[in-house]
């Protein structure tokens, strides 16, 4: 088959690219390069290159040629992190948003597989242990602009809920909880890569708030099959799956699992949220997801434990160190 791949160039969407084309698959990228690197586009060796095109997911025109083309479309690109949103809210809503309606309104018009990369992020400050798809969005003032990716992306799966009622869009909704692995940047808010990153120069690792802030992480090479299941898997057209780990976790916690990962030295030190973030700032105090609907339908079980997910990142961070000073 032939898929596109929206942001094929960024953190998950190179694993995915790799990952079908190892399965024999051709990939065509749509990425503009934003945050995304060719660099992560470098094959495996005895497999093919993805075709890649320099563009943005803004571009109705473009994003209809490339949909013309394939056979499923994955929808990753977005504008990611907190940082990100923080700094750049007017683009990242513009991306997050327009982005996805020219992608859906493709797919529809040329009759082709969807899958929504959406975000855990939609459920905002509900503190319920254990969300399912069904649970309530809880969100702060929309004049925080905290809130303003976790609207995008609820109105993102909106414009793809309501194609699929209204124009028979053969669609599929996946909600990501905090996917980490190998090629994932500290630079955007990431908090894995970025305690890595601090632990490996020696530096006190950045907790925001008091660390006592519960989450989830899973490995990108358990989410990536997830994602190619759920848009090949027919009886999962027009559901939502979340899609994420389970083993629970405290920031201030895992700051220490880094430290002691790492063999680093550099202790730690809480940051409050407004040194950085815009007065207000609201972080929500647990997020852990229920995936008993995505293991119900593609046997979705993460392989990967948290000290496994860290040292994946860990090993990737020293190479690159290794291969910078070379």
């Amino acid at each position: 088959m032939r898929f596109l791949i929206t942001g094929g160039a960024g953190f998950i969407g190179s694993h995915l690219t790799r990952h079908l084309i190892s399965e024999g698959h051709k990939v065509l990228v749509l990425d503009n390069f934003s945050t995304g690197s060719a660099c992560n586009l470098n094959s495996d060796p005895g497999n093919a290159l993805p075709t890649v095109v320099d563009g943005s997911v803004c571009d109705a025109e473009l994003v209809d040629d490339c949909t013309s083309q394939v056979d499923g479309v994955f929808h990753l690109a977005a504008a990611v992190g907190t940082f990100t949103i923080a700094r750049k809210t007017i683009e990242s809503l513009r991306t997050n948003l327009h982005g996805t309606e020219a992608v859906v309104e493709a797919a529809c018009r040329h009759r082709v597989p969807l899958l929504l990369a959406s975000t855990s992020e939609v459920y905002g400050l509900n503190p319920k242990a254990g969300l399912t798809e069904d649970d309530d969005r809880v969100l702060g003032s929309p004049p925080h602009s905290r809130w303003s990716y976790a609207e995008a992306k609820s109105v993102d799966e909106t414009i793809v809920h309501a194609h699929v009622v209204e124009h028979g869009l053969d669609a599929v909704i996946a909600r990501l909880f905090n996917t980490v692995g190998p090629g994932q940047s500290g630079e955007y808010g990431m908090v894995i890569p970025r305690f890595v990153r601090q632990a490996l120069a020696g530096e006190p690792l950045t907790v925001f708030g008091d660390g006592t802030q519960v989450r989830c992480f899973c490995h990108v090479l358990d989410v990536v099959p997830a994602l190619v299941a759920l848009l090949l898997d027919r009886d999962a057209r027009g559901e939502v799956f979340n899609v994420g780990g389970s083993d629970p976790v405290r920031i201030e916690d895992l700051a220490r699992r880094v430290l002691a990962i790492t063999g680093a030295s550099g202790g730690i030190v809480h940051v409050p949220y407004d040194t950085f973030f815009e007065a207000g700032y609201r972080d929500t105090p647990h997020r852990l997801p229920d995936c008993a609907k995505a293991r119900a339908r593609i046997g979705f079980r993460p392989t990967c434990d948290l000290d496994e997910i860290i040292s994946s990142v860990v090993a990737d961070q020293r190479a690159h160190a290794l291969t910078r000073g070379g």
